[in-house]
């Protein structure tokens, strides 16, 4: 360990303990003083006065004499040319001791008294409490013509819900203007006062906030954003491949072309992990939900043989009967229990009783809300269905597939990993991946920058992830968000609850999961963001990890989701109370994320102009919400990826009405197709990045 770094390590010890030891008398010999420092002026202490003084020490071993006797050291030694420099606090006594071992005070940094007399002289002098500002953000650019300024303010007074802030802008012609911020919050915690993107008539030149308890900030320049764009596309270059919204079955089809049409610059990777199929177990109502019912379930999934088998109760018109039930030619009968008298004694909780204990392995049954302890009623046979409507769509377990694009796909190049339809309603997303996947193999053979772009990387596309989650949103229910497995027990499995079951792929891994105390992710199975049964619990999840993993050389990651407008990465999620993230990237590491970012924006709005948001540019945590369990976080910190995401679909505004609107997670194929353009774009730069970054280290 150098001298300089085993002073830090003692002296950060020492400061930590200091107040903690006695000073001991003088011992290990005297410190030589230096012969050719200057002399300065005396220094001296009244009786029983400490003050902050700095002393001139002849070298380290000084230094180590005096850490040793517990001296009371307020900052790291500072080493000159022939001395090192030492602050301490110290007292008359001790001062005279250090003097007489050699050691020089050269400076009188502060004495004890001073921190009196300076707080009295501030309480006297101290303003109103006007509070202080600081622009976080401050940037224009310009779209379709329109000039736009966006701006976050931070304020002092962070714990004062009433503080409002006033931006006033300014352009070169003289024009001004102003408009509110208003206040955000995230987990009880203040972040910073913010507007949506304000309409200017021409670039601004200075903008100034002031809040209403007197607080202004200097003038600020608002600075041009993104501030990057893309090389220019040469003559002749091909893209707009997609034409459709595209199936499970379409992707399936594209990736098969793909292999077949570029055999030497592709491999279609088979994930080994297959999915639960576009299936679900049969169901039906024994009796009325309104009134009496039962709720019977198979076991095994509709397509093994369940759908259609009819279930039933009936009265035995005979006293005295026990409850019994019986399966035969696909049947499930269940004959009610009599009284003496003859009539029908048994109830709602006994009938799912028995179902569940006769069939264990064929059938399980559960009371409806509402019915618990009901007689149950004689019911004419009913159907069990698994509720899918998907006729033409395949049922059994799926494989993921991934495209491995490049000219050498043995490891040696940076990989680059694009995956889409984590959330299955999120259509747009596989068109972005294919996309990109089609320029860079179409215009190989014409392209000489791209041509050197696959020569010089290592490209892996996952295009669907969920394939499951994406059949039943375009067959049955287009907002479903999360797969198709079903970890609910009990009476959340009532069917009217079937838009509601399944994983939230993306809260399914292992980093900053809800597993782990993180926010965001949750145990309900019903819930939007259902974390599943464990970290990692669900095949999709465990597919893309699996990639990850196995190809070492994958730097670099871009997780595709809609809609929105945001680019973002870790850390993606925190705890409560205190809003605790998972660690910051490095100082470097953040400005590569947001240099890469201003990159790949950029490139975006290089198609029609679209342009993400600087307020949408950022940590996940921070500019979207608390997202425990994601798959960039896991990338990042387990498996040390560069991981970015993607929400495309930004905000379109309004000139006739002034507002920015929402596209959605199925927009118009007119305003899909346009997106699918524009951040394939940014997927292009983003391989850029990989290949200005070299190759890939042994």
């Amino acid at each position: 360990m150098s001298s300089g770094h085993r002073w830090l390590a003692t002296v950060a010890t020492t400061v930590l303990t200091a107040a903690l030891l006695t000073t001991q008398p003088a011992a290990a010999g005297p410190v030589t003083a230096q012969a050719q420092a200057p002399t300065p002026a005396p220094i001296t202490l009244a009786d029983g006065e400490r003050a902050l003084i700095r002393f001139q020490l002849p070298d380290e071993a000084a230094v180590d004499r005096l850490l040793a006797r517990g001296a009371d050291v307020a900052a790291r030694p500072r080493v000159i040319p022939v001395a090192v420099l030492l602050d301490m606090v110290v007292d008359d006594r001790e001062l005279s001791a250090l003097t007489s071992e050699g050691a020089t005070a050269v400076q009188l940094i502060q004495r004890e008294s001073d921190g009196a007399r300076r707080l009295a002289q501030n309480r006297t002098v101290a303003p109103a409490a006007a509070d202080t500002l600081q622009f976080l953000q401050s940037y224009w650019w310009t779209t379709s013509g329109r000039t736009f300024l966006q701006t976050q303010v931070a304020t002092t007074a962070s714990d004062d819900p009433d503080v409002e802030i006033t931006v006033t802008w300014r352009t070169a012609s003289g024009a001004t203007g102003t408009y509110p911020l208003v206040r955000f919050e995230d987990a009880g915690e203040y972040q910073y006062h913010y507007a949506l993107p304000q309409p200017l008539p021409a670039q601004p030149v200075s903008v100034t906030a002031t809040s209403s308890l007197g607080g202004q900030s200097r003038a600020n320049t608002p600075q041009a954003w993104p501030g990057a764009t893309p090389p220019a596309l040469p003559s002749g270059y091909q893209k707009d491949f997609i034409d459709a919204y595209m199936t499970p079955a379409d992707i399936r089809a594209r990736i098969k072309r793909l292999d077949r049409q570029y055999p030497a610059l592709v491999d279609v990777i088979n994930l080994p992990n297959k999915t639960q199929g576009y299936r679900r177990t049969a169901i039906a109502y024994l009796g009325d939900p309104a009134a009496a019912a039962v709720v019977v379930e198979s076991v095994k999934f509709g397509d093994q043989g369940f759908n259609g088998v009819q279930a039933r109760t009936v009265d035995p018109a005979r006293p005295n009967r026990a409850l019994a039930a019986s399966y035969r030619d696909r049947v499930l009968t269940v004959s009610l229990a009599t009284d003496a008298a003859g009539k029908v004694i048994s109830t709602t909780d006994d009938v799912a009783a028995l179902i569940t204990a006769r069939f264990p392995q064929r059938f399980r049954a559960f009371v409806e809300d509402g019915s618990a302890g009901l007689p149950m009623p004689v019911v004419a046979p009913v159907r069990l269905d698994d509720g899918l409507k998907g006729t033409e769509v395949p049922k059994g377990p799926q494989t993921v597939q991934a495209l491995r694009i490049g000219k050498f796909r043995d490891g040696s190049k940076p990989g680059v990993l694009a995956y889409s339809q984590e959330h299955a309603r999120e259509w747009a997303t596989p068109l972005v991946t294919l996309e990109f996947a089609e320029r860079l193999l179409a215009n190989y053979a014409t392209d000489p920058a791209t041509r050197a772009l696959v020569d010089s990387t290592d490209v892996f596309i996952i295009p669907m992830v969920n394939p499951d989650g994406a059949h039943y949103s375009f067959n049955d229910f287009n907002f479903q968000r999360k797969n198709l497995v079903n970890h609910c027990t009990g009476a959340s499995r009532d069917p009217r609850y079937r838009d509601s079951w399944g994983v939230d792929v993306n809260r399914n891994y292992a980093v900053g999961s809800y597993f782990d105390g993180y926010v965001g992710g949750s145990p309900n199975c019903l819930s939007g963001t259902h974390a599943g049964t464990g970290e990692l619990s669900e095949a999709e999840s465990r597919n893309v990890v699996a990639l990850a993993s196995k190809h070492s050389n994958i730097k670099f990651s871009l997780n595709v989701h809609s809609y929105g407008g945001y680019f973002m990465w870790s850390p993606g999620a925190y705890k409560v109370p205190g809003r605790v993230t998972l660690p910051r990237p490095s100082i470097d590491e953040s400005k590569f994320f947001l240099d890469s970012a201003k990159r790949i924006v950029g490139a975006i709005s290089a198609e029609r102009g679209t342009v993400t948001w600087p307020a949408y540019t950022g940590p996940v945590a921070d500019v979207l919400y608390s997202a425990a369990g994601n798959s960039a976080d896991h990338l990042y910190y387990e498996l040390g990826i560069t991981a970015w995401n993607f929400e495309v679909g930004n905000d379109r505004w309004n000139e006739a009405t002034q507002q920015w609107e929402g596209v959605g997670f199925q927009p118009p194929f007119e305003e899909a197709h346009p997106e699918s353009q524009e951040y394939a774009g940014g997927l292009m730069e983003l391989v850029r990045i990989a290949r200005d970054q070299g190759s890939v280290q042994p």
